[in-house]
Order: structure tokens, then sequence, then C-alpha cells
């Protein structure tokens, strides 16, 4: 395949970037989570089975597209922080589908030669990556299809190892999926995996979904049981679950908090009673 064909269509590009990758169907049949968080933050990336559990998410839980807005904004304050501490290599796993705001648009602001490794298991957003990556240096930026409840082929994958050195720091963001792995399939030793890969000087980024106060408790997981109606179950974890993700690294001020309030960028509005979930980002010393 000819230079000028991988950059003409961005299926090929992805073929070609993900080794035995293969396109398969889309399934509009299942609300799938990308999607539906697409939907939540006005995007139009989504399919109508996508929009009708939505909408039954926001009837109970209405503050879930004020949630996933405030997340996305986490994710570039987040990436904006780490290039100005030096961060040149990004692992961004469940990335969603691609919109304006994405890691490597963020890194870019502050570090030009920033090089971003998008990792996720649906086709519709590899899809949509690969048209990303057809204005993007390959060797800079790239998409694997992989999973995070296998860490391990996500680290081996042959475009992972050709964009990312793992000789030098590397910041790993895991922004708003945790909460989509259950409990069975160990999340607290995936990201074990994940940092014990990292060298000393790496950083870790995370959001979490969470509950707080009876009503708030009970309104989520309501709506958390309707979400099971999509491609995965969102799993609700306390401060002290979400804590445990980030053992044996130092958090980064102002700690593990409220999504909003990890290090505003603006005048904080949100109101401190709705349930916001947790986010932090944390640091692998060099000792």
């Amino acid at each position: 395949m000819s230079d000028d064909e991988v950059q003409s269509t961005p299926w090929r590009a992805t073929e070609l970037l993900t080794p035995g990758w293969t396109v398969g169907e889309i399934d509009t049949s299942v609300a799938h989570t990308a999607r539906m968080y697409d939907y939540f933050l006005g995007g139009k990336d989504n399919y109508e089975v996508d929009r009708d559990v939505a909408e039954q998410v926001l009837a109970i839980y209405p503050q879930v597209r004020e949630l996933a807005r405030e997340n996305r904004a986490f994710l570039g304050r987040a990436v904006r922080y780490l290039a100005r501490q030096g961060i040149r290599q990004f692992l961004d796993i469940g990335t969603g589908i691609p919109s304006p705001g994405n890691t490597t648009d963020v890194a870019h602001e502050v570090a030009p030669d920033a090089r971003v490794v998008y990792v996720d298991n649906d086709p519709i957003v590899i899809s949509h990556a690969g048209a990303l990556l057809a204005d993007h240096d390959p060797a800079h930026t790239s998409i694997v299809y992989g999973d995070l409840r296998d860490p391990v082929a996500i680290l081996h994958h042959p475009r992972v190892r050709a964009v990312l050195d793992f000789n030098e720091p590397v910041a790993i963001l895991l922004v708003s999926v945790l909460h989509f792995i259950d409990d069975g399939d160990r999340p607290a030793e995936i990201v074990r995996a994940l940092m014990q890969a990292a060298p000393p000087g790496s950083f870790l980024a995370l959001s979490h979904a969470s509950a707080q106060g009876e009503r708030e408790q009970e309104l989520a997981t309501e709506a958390a049981a309707t979400w099971d109606r999509a491609t995965a179950r969102l799993n609700l974890r306390d401060r002290t679950a979400i804590t445990s993700f980030l053992d044996g690294l130092e958090l980064v001020e102002p700690g593990l908090v409220p999504i909003p309030w990890w290090q505003p960028d603006r005048e904080v509005t949100a109101d401190p009673e709705r349930n916001w979930g947790f986010a932090a980002v944390a640091y692998k010393a060099t000792r």
C-alpha cells in the first residue's frame, strides 16, 4: 500500500496502523457507552438506540450531561498540566469518539512534539479516530484496537511500541473508563500492570463515576441499572475504592477530588451537593 493510499482513506490508515485488526460491522442494535457519551456531549456520532437509552438515563439523572462535560473539561486540564510538566507521551485508553479538545489537540497546544496513542475496543471509535489520523503524522499519533481488561496486549501492541518509548516518562489516561470495568476483572490490578510498565517520572490521570449521599446514590444506582442495556455495565464506586487505584503513586494537588474541583481553570459554579464522581492525577516517583 502506498503512502498516498494510506492518506486517502481513514479505514486503510487504521488497518495499517493496527496490524491484524479488521473492520467489523458496527452494531447499531445495542446502545454503546462511547456513543452515549458522545450524545451527552452534544455530538452527532450516535444512533437512535444510543439516544433512547441516554434519554432514559437523563430522565432519571439529568445531571449526567453536565457531568460528561465536566469530565471532558478535566481531560483537557489534566493533559495541559502533564504537558507543562514535560510529558511528551500519552497513552489514552478508552478514548471514546474523538472530538475537538481531544488529547492530541490539547497536548499540542503546549508541546507540538507530543506523541499520543489512543486505545479503544469499539469499531465506530476506531473509524472516527482513523479520520483524525488522516491529519496527523502516524509516527506521533496512532489508534489501536484494544481492551483495557487486557493491559498486557495493549502495552505490547506493535503500534503502541512504535509511537511510545517506555524508557521515557509517559502519561496513562484512564478518563471515564474504569467504571466500565467490573470488579471481577480486577481493575486495581489492571492499573497496577499499566503503571509498572511505565518508567519513573510517569503519570496516571483518571476520573471515575461515584455517588455521594443517600438520595444521590438512589438516583445514580437507578441510572446505572438503565445503563446496563448498553454494551458495558456502569460500576459506581466510592472514594475508598477509587483511591485503591492510586496505590503506590504520589497524588498531584489537590488530590482525589470531585471532578470540577481538580485544578479548575475558571470559577467553579457546580453544585457541591450533586454527585460529580472523582478525578485525580498521580505521579510515579523516581525513587
